[in-house]
């Protein structure tokens, strides 16, 4: 695989949303999972919140059982989510704010006012063999603490730019895809690896997926709700050809 392959990680959350609707076992999550996989997916992305709205802890369980490729575990900073993913010891762990409240993770993570507690947080995920990732928003003030915190990688929060786009807001969408432009330049220079993520569509990724210091995008919403229409490997290898293609 060559050096500016692009990998997805493909979020089955909300295939979880969907079976917990009737609370039974289907849609399963896992077959999700070895679906993305066997359409090109380079990872699994799956979020176990404090609530269990959608991922249950028998998925993370499961997902750890089946996957070939690696899992990229969110989870919220909390001693809970620290001992399921220090027993689990996942390929990443990908640190995110969270709020009950909210429908799904609304901004980046407030790294720079929490920065001791942080680097304690991830110490040991580190040393468990985990790489740590931050989710945060396109700001110098915040991917500067990660770097000092220890992160070995980034993510950034794309949702301000997507909703900008689908709105029609396309001065504003412009603005926010050169922030983006210009942090995950500034964090490469930091030596940080830059993922990117947060409502991605078919019509939004393409610019993202062109910054060459972008390594991987995680996308999840958008090619679950397109699997409806389209059958999910067919959803995922469209989102993977439009990557690709970025990226030539």
């Amino acid at each position: 695989m060559s050096d500016n392959h692009l990998r997805l990680g493909v979020n089955i959350d909300h295939v979880a949303t969907v079976r917990n609707a009737r609370g039974g076992a289907y849609p399963d999550p896992l077959r999700a999972a070895k679906l993305a996989e066997e359409a090109g997916a380079d990872g699994i992305t799956a979020h176990l919140r404090e609530d269990r709205r959608h991922i249950s802890d028998a998925d993370i369980d499961g997902l750890m059982g089946v996957l070939s490729v690696p899992l990229n575990f969110e989870m919220a900073a909390t001693p809970e989510m620290q001992k399921i993913a220090l027993r689990h010891k996942p390929h990443a762990v990908c640190i995110v704010p969270e709020k009950r409240e909210e429908r799904t993770t609304e901004g980046g993570l407030e790294v720079a006012r929490e920065e001791n507690k942080l680097a304690h947080y991830i110490a040991p995920l580190r040393e468990a063999g985990c790489r740590v990732s931050i989710f945060i928003a396109a700001d110098p003030s915040q991917i500067e603490a990660a770097h000092r915190i220890g992160a070995e990688v980034i993510e950034l929060h794309t949702g301000a730019y997507c909703d900008a786009h689908a709105e029609g807001r396309m001065d504003a969408a412009s603005r926010e895809l050169e922030s983006l432009r210009d942090m995950s330049a500034f964090a490469h220079s930091l030596g940080l690896e830059v993922h990117a993520g947060h409502g991605l569509t078919y019509d939004t990724v393409k610019p993202i997926a062109a910054f060459p210091e972008v390594r991987e995008l995680n996308i999840g919403h958008f090619l679950i709700g397109e699997s409806i229409f389209r059958g999910l490997t067919p959803a995922i290898a469209e989102m993977r050809r439009l990557m690709d293609e970025a990226r030539v």
